[in-house]
């Protein structure tokens, strides 16, 4: 299910996430070769990504929601 992005948070291991709406987390790694996410390093790339949608495949599965919408 597309849900937007509400903001972003750093894991324990200092990966951006992205939070969405539905209350879900979604890494969104900057790992090249595999996944280029060169947006994500900056304050500004992330702020212009608010209110993108992703997929978000807990809502799929109809998992509850993990994260508090500030975090």
């Amino acid at each position: 299910m597309e849900q937007p992005i509400t903001g972003f948070r750093l894991d324990e291991i200092g990966d951006w996430v992205a939070v969405l709406a539905c209350g879900h987390g979604q890494h969104v790694r900057h790992d090249p070769p595999l996944t280029f996410r060169s947006w994500v390093l900056s304050p500004e790339g992330r702020d212009a990504k608010l209110g993108w949608t992703l997929n978000c495949v807990r809502c799929d599965r109809g998992e509850p929601p993990t994260l508090t919408r500030h975090q």
